[in-house]
């Protein structure tokens, strides 16, 4: 099981844009499937954006389709999310899932099929 880890949160004016990174340690990285969900205050944990483990598959939520943009590069362990054109509402905590995936083009949007979280970086978005 890989350990993950967030980074690239922090506040940012709406408009603006975030990179947030999902660093991962432990073996074969490239096994898994990947997903950033976010959670905002009194609110539940909501699905954002998935990519298979071959980085070949991507789906988003309609919220953010056309804003933000997942990747990954197994070389370095890792798995991105470009923010684009954020707005108060993306305000959250969020948070990168893994998930052994015996196919390369597999993906998954459901938190319960994910076992693996990390602690979650902050999102502030001011008006």
């Amino acid at each position: 099981q890989v350990q993950l880890a967030e980074s690239g949160g922090g506040l940012v004016q709406a408009g603006g844009s975030l990179r947030l990174t999902c660093s991962a340690s432990g073996s074969f990285f490239s096994s898994y499937a990947m997903a950033w969900f976010r959670q905002a205050p009194g609110k539940g944990r909501e699905f954002v954006s998935t990519i298979s483990r071959s980085g070949r598959f991507t789906d988003y939520s309609d919220s953010v389709k056309g804003r933000f943009t997942i990747s990954r590069d197994n070389a370095k362990n890792a798995m991105y999310l470009e923010m684009n054109g954020l707005n108060p509402e993306d305000t959250a905590n969020y948070y990168c899932a893994s998930r052994f995936a015996a196919s390369a083009d597999a993906y998954y949007r459901a938190q319960e099929m994910f076992a693996n979280w990390g602690q979650g970086t902050q999102v502030t978005v001011s008006s």
